[in-house]
């Protein structure tokens, strides 16, 4: 065992960070209050959307999300089995369904034809069909033209799934605002971070009122203001049945820092990606990753070609752990995971594109405080294993 560990992920945090922290600290007020308004603001600007929302998780955002559409019981949201779990449970909290349809082949994101597919058989079953929920895998967004258009046809709405794809910038625009809700993450492992956090953008004046006001119980004004301002008031009025999803100015702070690294640790990551594409790239026993335009490069998607190869998969991880090499699987698809098996009865080739590109993929590190070093180790690592692997 190399005892050098390169880990799956690492943020990039500084002095910059720490001041900013203790800055809040100092204030003496460090829960929601101006530097998450700040950072909605900054964030806003950045990516060209009218409205901007922090909540303290992407989970959170995406409920928030749907719940200003009004998705409840009898509905259904159509989304991609090829996802974490947060994607398709935050449907289930409203209590809608998820309507799962396949990744394309040979790719990992949803597949407009099975969506348009999908439309069209809900609608002669007379099905309600609330939203779309496509999932920017690994930092990229693909087919949104046709999936938008999809929805405009068939009267439903676009929720982007964007935790992976800040800052994805398409010719449209920045993915998470090319539909009518965008939510990102600002988890640990994202390019930029507020160790747990998230943001909602919108252009609609209702729906970020709608999230303002249920991110915070319910309440129908800022709480922070019933402390700060100078005509504060302890009066407020509880209008919904809300949520407890706010940010606090402790997160924002550090995720202020972060934005204005965006740029930075994103050609960082697009750096390392192509390191790893040309050094791959005569690899038979490896599939790689398109370099596309826009591609925020959250993960490095690699699928092993078993039938090239004497090992499995599995082993492969194994033995690259061995080699000091962190890395993790993206993802193993909801539908075979036990509480959709149960619920639905689904079967691991009910949706065979995500079923069989799970088996071949792996994560590799690609993260913007990686060393020269550890990228050659990384590259090292994989060659040798395919190399001495390969079937003769």
């Amino acid at each position: 065992m190399n005892t050098d560990f390169i880990p799956f992920a690492r943020p990039e945090l500084g002095r910059e960070e720490e001041e900013a922290v203790l800055r809040v600290l100092r204030s003496g007020w460090i829960t929601t209050a101006s530097e998450a308004k700040a950072f909605e603001e900054e964030f806003a600007r950045y990516v060209g959307a009218p409205y901007a929302l922090a909540v303290n998780s992407a989970t959170a955002g995406l409920h928030l999300g749907l719940e200003a559409l009004g998705v409840g019981p009898g509905d259904r949201v159509i989304t991609t089995p090829y996802t974490f779990a947060a994607t398709a449970e935050v449907i289930r909290y409203l209590g809608a369904d998820p309507l799962f349809v396949d990744i394309e082949p040979g790719g990992f994101h949803i597949d407009p034809g099975g969506i348009e597919k999908a439309l069209e058989q809900a609608r002669a079953e007379k099905t309600k069909i609330k939203a779309i929920l496509p999932v920017h895998i690994g930092g990229e967004a693909r087919g949104m033209d046709k999936i938008i258009a999809l929805a405009r046809g068939f009267g439903v709405s676009v929720v982007e799934d964007a935790a992976h794809a800040f800052p994805s910038l398409t010719r449209e625009g920045y993915a998470g605002t090319l539909g009518d809700i965008g939510v990102y993450s600002f988890y640990a492992t994202k390019t930029i971070t507020t160790g747990e956090g998230g943001m909602v953008v919108t252009s609609s004046a209702e729906t970020a009122k709608r999230v303002s006001i249920m991110r915070l119980h319910g309440i129908d004004r800022e709480v922070w203001n019933r402390y700060t301002a100078k005509d504060a008031s302890w009066r407020y009025a509880v209008v919904e049945a809300g949520f407890k999803y706010n940010m606090p100015d402790l997160a924002a702070a550090i995720g202020r820092v972060q934005l204005g690294r965006a740029r930075e640790f994103l050609d960082r990551r697009k750096a390392i990606a192509r390191r790893y594409l040309a050094a791959f790239a005569d690899r038979d026993y490896l599939s790689l990753p398109e370099d596309s335009e826009g591609h925020a490069w959250h993960l490095f998607l690699l699928r092993v070609n078993e039938e090239k190869l004497r090992i499995t998969r599995d082993e492969f991880i194994d033995r690259l752990r061995e080699k000091g090499i962190g890395t993790s699987v993206h993802f193993i698809p909801l539908h075979i995971h036990p509480y959709y098996e149960k619920r639905y009865g689904f079967k691991p080739m009910d949706f065979p594109a995500a079923f069989r590109t799970y088996r071949r993929v792996i994560s590799l590190p690609v993260y913007s405080a990686m060393s020269a070093g550890d990228i050659g180790r990384v590259i090292d690592a994989v060659i040798s294993l395919g190399d001495s692997g390969r079937r003769t």
